[in-house]
């Protein structure tokens, strides 16, 4: 036997725990280096449910039916393949949030150009957004003007009952030149019949309930966001909120927005569903405000 057969063995142990603790610490740095790229890189948004998804209770967004009637635009083309009007980011340029944008660094939202949010604070009856408070405060601190919306589910309750619950949870309104008036969002159905079972009498009467408890609550005018489809067809083409309620009309991928029978003009035009923001992760809502930003500051203060 060789000489150094009796000591091959033990080399062989020595060897085994030299290449245990090599993989022990190798897997250390892995996990450290894993920790600091989660550290460094922002968190991505998650990703919300689109048309045909089943909408939870609460997980409704903005444009959430609008999707469902206008198609999510990829790409630089419409749902049927055209190209799609460039995105007009000229004048007064805002973005509506929720929950689904995650964490938002609102003061690179502002340097971004962005000079107004509405955030999402309620809906239905019982549903606040989860990310409402850290929103709208640091939206405040950033220098935004911003203001609260609340998504209508017209077959859940009166619209009494909505407009309080909206008020009492984040609709209220102030004169301190950054809070807009409250938005009530009423749009497509995204998780039934598009009019949610009410004729268009109802849907009337359901809006004008809404919009008077809102009133007598802040002493302001709400502002409606809806399309020109849901609306024409929902309220019969109502004139009712003709010269009460501000419109923020949704309309992707035009030139300019085609405005429902019963308002004089546009407010604000949500004008596309995919842009991006600097200090948000992923899509976010653009829009823009018809106006300069005198007359942002106006309807802010209620001088408009």
């Amino acid at each position: 036997m060789p000489a150094n057969s009796s000591r091959s063995p033990h080399r062989r142990r020595a060897r085994s725990r030299a290449a245990a603790r090599a993989a022990a610490l190798g897997g250390t740095l892995t996990a450290v280096l894993a920790l600091v790229l989660t550290l460094a890189v922002p968190a991505s948004a998650a990703q919300p449910p689109g048309p045909g998804e089943r909408i939870q209770p609460g997980e409704a967004y903005m444009g959430v039916g609008t999707r469902i009637e206008q198609g999510t635009p990829p790409g630089g083309a419409d749902r049927d393949g055209g190209t799609l009007a460039p995105a007009d980011t000229s004048g007064v340029q805002g973005i509506d949030v929720s929950h689904w944008q995650g964490s938002i660094n609102w003061n690179s939202v502002k340097a971004a150009g962005i000079d107004f949010a509405y955030i999402k604070a309620t809906e239905g009856t019982s549903f606040k957004d989860s990310r409402f408070g850290a929103n709208y405060t640091s939206a405040y601190y950033a220098g935004l003007i911003r203001g609260a919306y609340h998504f209508a589910r017209p077959n859940y309750s009166s619209g009494a009952t909505q407009a309080n619950f909206f008020a009492s949870n984040g609709g209220a309104w102030s004169r301190d030149n950054q809070t807009l008036p409250g938005v009530l969002d009423i749009e497509h159905n995204p998780s039934g019949s598009m009019c949610y079972g009410l004729s268009t009498t109802q849907m009337r009467n359901w809006i004008n309930d809404f919009y008077t408890t809102y009133k007598a609550r802040t002493g302001r005018d709400m502002v409606i966001y809806t399309t020109a489809s849901w609306w024409n067809t929902c309220t019969g083409r109502w004139t009712g909120m003709y010269n009460k309620a501000p419109l923020w009309i949704a309309h992707w991928g035009v030139s300019s927005p085609t405005v429902p029978s019963g308002f004089p003009t546009w407010t604000i035009w949500q004008y596309t569903a995919t842009g991006r923001v600097g200090g948000v992760a992923g899509d976010v809502d653009r829009n823009k405000f018809n106006g300069s930003m005198s007359r942002l500051l106006a309807l802010a203060n209620n001088t408009a």
